[in-house]
């Protein structure tokens, strides 16, 4: 098996479109989880209690170091990451 990693994956296009689909899976899986059931109009001041996922598969794991690397997801561990700024205004 071959575990290199072609060099167009870690140009900075393409990590621009990985982050962009980061992004969009986080928001997505937000979104899911405020309008799942059990969720009231009372409890809206919980706000988003999902800070991190998954990223997509499409991208080798590569992709997802040297994010974390440039300082723009933080590995939150169990293969979940976060955004590096979200993490900041939790604290």
């Amino acid at each position: 098996m071959n575990n290199e990693v072609p060099e167009d994956m870690m140009a900075p296009e393409n990590l621009r479109r990985a982050m962009k689909a980061f992004k969009k899976r986080l928001k997505l899986t937000r979104l899911d989880d405020e309008s799942s059931l059990g969720h009231g109009s009372i409890d809206k001041s919980r706000g988003a209690g999902i800070m991190a996922v998954r990223p997509p598969d499409r991208y080798p794991q590569a992709v997802w170091d040297k994010l974390v690397e440039l300082g723009k997801l933080r590995n939150a561990g169990d293969g979940l990451y976060e955004i590096q700024q979200d993490s900041n205004l939790r604290r």
